[in-house]
């Protein structure tokens, strides 16, 4: 395709406190280098915020910021960048002015938990939304009238998601390849090392470095169940019918491509859906419980601090105030090592 698109679009990305700065520049790098291989400049952009003239990164990164303007030129484009903390910012002002921009003409585009913000804004009505997938339960359990997919960016007209991460670069890509051909879009990426651009459809998560076509496919479907599944879990008999293997089978593949048995995976799945819901929602811990899958509140408070290392209650903020960096205990590789050095310990 042919470049077809002759003005500068402007971009504006608004930044939330503790936003995550590798997303924010995989999404301005590929305009710049846009630019670099033009002859004329095909976009600008800026940095803006609500907080003031710097605002902090969630890597410990200050960066300058201005006022978000009043009024946008047709075209624009808007990227709301959040991270940490976003699914409880609630500021008025910037609620106010995402609702007026689009209303104007833009082009408003949620990135990672920015989606809350635009959420919050009754723009998603209608419409299809991704996010990071490590937050996609709490912000479905908000607002479970959006349609949420777990892939890397979505476009809806006026109305755009991202996952964040470097999933930036791949939406970058398909606005400039829509805009200016697949020419510069595919030079932009030659600059930038990047091979090869991925769509928008393509899935966020790998396991353990291994992306679900590579996994046996008995597995692969077995997890996405488990996942699917979590506040009624299936037990492992009714998971090896599903798939159409003996349970023997399903949990002798299971080990050997995962490194733990069917029920290990699963309680770590609806414990780490229990911590975002905790994180991101106001329900009680009982109710979380519930919806994760836990017959018992006891259970599932005893499961939790053996898994994470602190009661339900002490998780209800992901990256409190108190502590200089975030940390997510619940990864599946450290529940592998846990589980080989309790069986060491064992012998």
């Amino acid at each position: 395709m042919e470049k077809k698109g002759n003005k500068t679009l402007n971009a504006t990305f608004i930044v939330v406190p503790r936003f995550n700065m590798a997303t924010l520049v995989s999404l301005i790098e590929p305009m710049r280098v846009a630019n670099y291989l033009s002859l004329k400049e095909l976009y600008s952009w800026e940095i803006s915020s609500f907080e003031g003239p710097v605002v902090l990164a969630s890597n410990g990164m200050e960066i300058s910021t201005v006022t978000p303007i009043e009024t946008i030129k047709r075209q624009d484009l808007i990227f709301i960048v959040g991270s940490w903390g976003c699914e409880h910012y609630a500021r008025r002002e910037l609620t106010a002015w995402v609702r007026k921009q689009y209303s104007l003409g833009a082009q408003i585009c949620s990135v990672e938990l920015g989606c809350y913000i635009v959420a919050r804004a009754g723009l998603l009505a209608g419409k299809k939304l991704t996010t990071h997938w490590s937050w996609l339960p709490g912000f479905q359990e908000q607002f479970s009238e959006i349609e949420v997919s777990e892939q890397l960016f979505t476009i809806n007209d006026k109305i755009i998601s991202c996952a964040g991460g470097f999933s930036g670069i791949d939406l970058m890509l398909k606005l400039i390849r829509d805009e200016h051909g697949s020419r510069l879009s595919g030079e932009i990426a030659d600059q930038m090392l990047y091979h090869p651009p991925r769509s928008g459809g393509s899935p966020q998560r790998q396991i353990l470095g291994r992306n679900s076509d590579e996994l046996l496919p008995l597995v692969a479907k077995t997890i996405k169940y488990i996942e699917q599944n979590i506040s009624e879990p299936a037990t492992v008999p009714e998971l090896a019918h599903f798939v159409g293997v003996s349970q023997r089978q399903l949990e002798r593949q299971f080990n050997k491509s995962i490194g733990c048995s069917v029920v290990q995976f699963g309680l770590l799945a609806r414990l780490q859906h229990a911590r975002v819901l905790l994180i991101a929602t106001k329900l009680s811990v009982r109710e979380i419980a519930t919806a994760s899958g836990f017959n018992t509140l006891s259970h599932f408070a005893y499961a939790f601090k053996n898994c994470f290392g602190r009661r339900p209650s002490d998780y209800r903020m992901a990256w409190p105030e108190s502590e200089k960096k975030p940390s997510w205990p619940g990864t599946l590789s450290r529940y592998l090592e846990n589980l080989e050095g309790k069986a060491k310990r064992s012998l």
